[in-house]
């Protein structure tokens, strides 16, 4: 069984950590990808002002929130 290639830009790298069924909160993005938390956030809104559908799911326990893909533009695919 071979592993699929690793994406090759930053933004293929934050969609499929988004597109995985427990998602990733901001720090794990943060600090897979390099980047200030602020400049993940701000990813995330370019990614809806493509036309990704992300929610945010809060923990009750108090951690931090989960950001997860939940429909993708028809020209992402």
């Amino acid at each position: 069984m071979t592993k699929s290639p690793k994406p090759k830009t930053k933004k293929a790298r934050l969609i499929q950590m988004l597109t995985r069924k427990a998602g990733a909160d901001v720090a794990t993005i943060s600090e897979k990808l390099g980047w200030q938390s602020h400049t993940t956030r701000a990813a995330l809104t370019g990614l809806r002002k493509a036309g990704f559908e992300i929610v945010a799911e809060k923990p009750a326990n108090g951690k931090a929130s989960c950001y997860r893909i939940t429909a993708q533009p028809a020209d992402a695919a």
